[in-house]
């Protein structure tokens, strides 16, 4: 028996249908709202992972300098999609994720191919993942399960709504892995082809394209072989594509793979890690370098350290008119455990020994203090408990202030300094920014000043002889190009600054150093300076385009018995000089300002002609005992055979020397003294000045 259907009447049935569709519509449109609601509610992977970038110190034009290492132990670079070549990144996109441009975040076409390839073969044939699911890999390490899978595609589809497409694939190729703890392709390509990604290669593209899919299996440095079949297999889906041509494709193909990582690019460290523990939150910072000078600088004082002893090193800046420093070394060998290379003597506090009398003398001449032609006497005198002795123990009478400077003459210098005022001297140099360090048990600068006995650091001298070329003014170094140019602090005036630069102009060049017009060089004014016992050897250099400052050492702060400012530091200085090719027309000499007497010294007033004696004049008060200055108690001392010089202030003269309670030979009158030890060891000097009182220092030697 069959049922029969009653119809319905026309208006109730077209109501019926129009019931159910509308009610089918709605439907529709709960689920649509679900899922629009389920995708907005998609949370989308933290991108913490991508913000723990290595920090990188680049040069002015914005080449590396130094970059450093993430809290994770991986070099994994900042770097944008678009700073990449567009090469690579078409190759990227044809072999990773075709419609990379027009999902959203999961490509339901290439999952149903997958999905039908692993059916009908039985096997994996390729995969379904897009760029922005290996993002979301690459932003947080999940186990390879389905319910991690689950969650990639969700985070992938959050991660599309939030960024762009450009954005995502940035995320990619900074933190896709390359072997090793090389991760993103900016690392990727210095490692392996020492060169920015912004151009690379055909075979470079393809082969950065490759190596992610299994980076430790594919490593070219160890598995050179694997590298190149990884790399061609992408060649020849990259030529079925129409991303290169045959030609392209055969050309890229004969290309070798390398078979060795580059170290990252490390010059200016020392300087690099000072920028970066001030501003540690800074990614990238750009400095005032300049690159190529850069390494010219680090190359010349590499080969210069073959003239030191092995435990000596050298450091030294080059700073522009605009006071920005383009080069500096802080330390020339720094793997080296001998010569302390870590240790940044371009800030190590040390004593400047002479390179601070040209400042002396420009105070005082711009104070009318004294004049270049001004007579002083180099002789024997005390001052106080303080009696300098020239460098060389030898004195030449009657001097006048330029030849003085010259030829750095200690007693004169002490004797403008006691004119002048030490404690007023290292005021100005304080207010301009300059602290001189003093010894522990000192509380007032002293006239010791004058010949070292304050401690400065090279960056400190390069700063302050840049004011010589700038009229007297004080200002910062720059060392980022951000830095404001600061008006600095005057402690003398032109008048002063150009005196000075004339006598040094005219200084003789080091021994062995053709003058600056025979060398078709730069023509520097210089000034040298050795501290007490040939610890540090002092040389700068500058005229109106430049300073090079360079210090030789050792970092430990032993004596190197031998050298000098004149004989070691001075060469390099002029080397330095040297690279930096011609000068501009602007570098030469100033014109004289207007209150500049040119004058011999009959034509000098009366007062100017000769200096007076200062507030510790030989008159002024003695110390009623004597201290050592050299070696001081406690010191360790490398010692090769040579003599040591030993050195002591205040008591009453002759001074008398005690090794281990044995007296030594007395020294000539005002000559400096050395002891030739015996062997290594601990030794107690002694010295005692003629009323019996004496001062005591323990040293070691050691070889």
């Amino acid at each position: 028996m069959r049922l029969r259907r009653t119809p319905l009447a026309p208006g109730v049935a077209g109501l019926g249908l129009a019931g159910l569709a509308l009610a089918g519509l709605g439907l529709v449109g709960l689920a649509m709202a679900a899922v629009a609601a389920l995708y907005a509610a998609l949370a989308p992977p933290s991108l913490d992972r991508s913000r723990n970038l290595s920090v990188l110190v680049l040069a002015r034009d914005g080449s590396i300098l130094r970059g450093f290492l993430t809290k994770d132990g991986k070099w994994r670079l900042p770097v944008a999609a678009e700073s990449v070549d567009p090469l690579y990144r078409r190759m990227l996109i044809a072999a990773e994720d075709r419609r990379f441009a027009s999902h959203p975040g999961v490509d339901p076409i290439a999952g149903l191919r997958a999905l039908g390839q692993l059916v009908g073969r039985g096997h994996i044939v390729s995969g379904a993942s897009t760029l922005t699911m290996q993002a979301v890999r690459l932003l947080e390490r999940r186990p390879r399960t389905l319910g991690a899978k689950l969650a990639e595609i969700g985070e992938a589809m959050a991660l599309e709504r939030r960024l762009a497409t450009d954005e995502i694939l940035g995320l990619y190729v900074s933190l896709a892995p390359y072997g090793g703890n090389l991760e993103g392709v900016r690392a990727a390509s210095l490692a392996y082809f020492g060169k920015e990604p912004a151009r690379l290669l055909p075979a470079e593209a393809a082969l950065i394209v490759a190596l992610p899919r299994s980076p430790e299996r594919l490593r070219p440095d160890r598995h050179p072989q694997r590298a190149r079949r990884a790399r061609d297999r992408v060649l020849r889906r990259m030529v079925a594509q129409g991303v290169i041509s045959g030609r392209v494709y055969d050309d890229a193909r004969a290309e070798p793979v390398p078979q060795r990582r580059r170290a990252m690019p490390f010059h200016a460290p020392h300087l690099a890690r000072v920028l970066r523990d001030g501003a540690p939150a800074l990614v990238e910072q750009r400095t005032t370098i300049d690159a190529v000078l850069q390494r010219q600088l680090e190359a010349l004082l590499g080969r210069e350290l073959a003239g030191l002893d092995r435990q000596a090193t050298l450091a030294a800046l080059i700073v522009n008119r605009r006071r920005e420093v383009v080069a500096y070394v802080g330390n020339a060998a720094f793997a080296a455990a001998s010569r302390r290379g870590p240790i940044d003597m371009a800030r190590a506090v040390r004593s400047p020994g002479s390179a601070l009398k040209p400042f002396i003398y420009a105070m005082a001449f711009d104070r009318l203090i004294l004049h270049p032609q001004t007579m002083l006497d180099d002789r024997p005198r005390r001052f106080g408990d303080y009696a300098p002795t020239d460098f060389d123990g030898r004195f030449q009478g009657e001097v006048s202030a330029r030849e003085a400077l010259q030829y750095s003459l200690n007693v004169p210098a002490v004797a403008v300094l006691d004119r002048l005022g030490a404690n007023r001297f290292a005021a100005a140099l304080a207010a301009a920014g300059i602290r001189l360090r003093l010894p522990p048990a000192t509380s007032e600068p002293g006239l010791a000043i004058a010949l070292g006995g304050a401690g400065l650091t090279l960056a400190d001298l390069a700063t302050l002889y840049t004011a010589l070329s700038h009229g007297g003014r004080v200002a910062p170094l720059r060392y980022r190009p951000v830095e404001p140019a600061p008006r600095g602090e005057a402690i003398f005036g032109p008048l002063g600054a150009w005196y000075v630069n004339d006598i040094l102009a005219a200084a003789p060049p080091p021994p062995g150093m053709l003058p600056a017009e025979f060398r078709r060089g730069r023509h520097l004014a210089f000034k040298t300076g050795t501290s007490y016992g040939y610890r540090d050897a002092w040389a700068v250099g500058y005229d109106r385009e430049v300073t090079i400052a360079v210090w030789a050492g050792r970092a430990d702060g032993t004596p190197m018995p031998g050298s000098s400012g004149r004989v070691t530091a001075a060469p390099v200085l002029f080397k330095i000089a040297d690279l930096l090719g011609p000068p501009a027309a602007t570098a030469g000499p100033q014109p004289a300002p207007e209150a500049a007497l040119l004058l011999s010294r009959r034509e000098l007033p009366p007062r100017l002609r000769r200096l007076e004696p200062g507030p510790a004049h030989s008159g002024g008060p003695r110390a009623r005992v004597p201290h050592i200055l050299y070696p001081p108690d406690g010191a360790v001392i490398a010692w090769d055979g040579r003599e040591v010089p030993l050195e002591a202030a205040g008591g009453r003269g002759p001074l008398r020397w005690l090794v281990d309670g044995r007296p030594l030979p007395p020294a000539a009158p005002r000559r400096a003294f050395y002891w030739r030890p015996a062997g290594i060891g601990f030794t107690r000097l002694t010295v005692i000045d003629t009323e019996g009182n004496s001062a005591r220092a323990t040293v070691r030697l050691v070889p």
